[in-house]
């Protein structure tokens, strides 16, 4: 039986109520590093054991490139539209739907907001190539200036019935 081919795939996630919509770049299936932690620019999958990620649940899916792999299609600004709690001296922010309380994803750093990309091009089911779509996203440059800009979704917030399967990583 031949292995599958790592392929970069587009996947939708949101909230549970569908106000939080995202689509997430990742290399399936995942690379395996033999035990041996992943480098910083690889994509990542993990739990951390902080107390914010131990109660909410949080499943870690870090993407390779958080500017190439992340684009929020709504709200288009989660400062202004999404929940923020605020820790690790009021850096990170832990984002959550207003109305269903779901934490989609973590975020530290500098983004832009209403930048026009063809989801089409890039793959994206449902989308026509050549039509244009606001998304908000991290930006390639800035952030912190240790950890640069900081991305982490999670991984319980991607929706069912596409190529990733959670059970797959345990």
């Amino acid at each position: 039986m031949a292995s599958q081919q790592p392929t970069r795939t587009p996947l939708k996630g949101s909230c549970h109520c569908g106000a939080t919509k995202y689509i997430l770049f990742l290399t399936l299936p995942h690379p395996y590093h033999g035990g041996e932690p992943s480098p910083r620019s690889d994509q990542r999958f993990y739990r951390c054991n902080c107390t914010v990620c131990h109660k909410a649940g949080f499943f870690h899916i870090r993407p390779a490139s958080p500017a190439d792999d992340f684009l929020l299609l709504a709200p288009e600004d989660p400062f202004a539209a999404l929940g923020d709690y605020l820790c690790a001296d009021r850096r990170l922010h832990f984002f959550y739907c207003k109305t269903c309380a779901m934490r989609c994803f973590i975020f530290m750093g500098d983004s832009e907001a209403a930048v026009e990309v063809d989801l089409g091009e890039l793959g994206v089911p449902g989308y026509e190539k050549g039509s244009k779509t606001k998304v908000w996203r991290v930006k390639r440059e800035g952030g912190h200036p240790e950890f640069g800009n900081y991305l982490s979704v999670n991984g319980h917030s991607v929706d069912a019935g596409q190529a990733f399967d959670m059970l797959a990583l345990t």
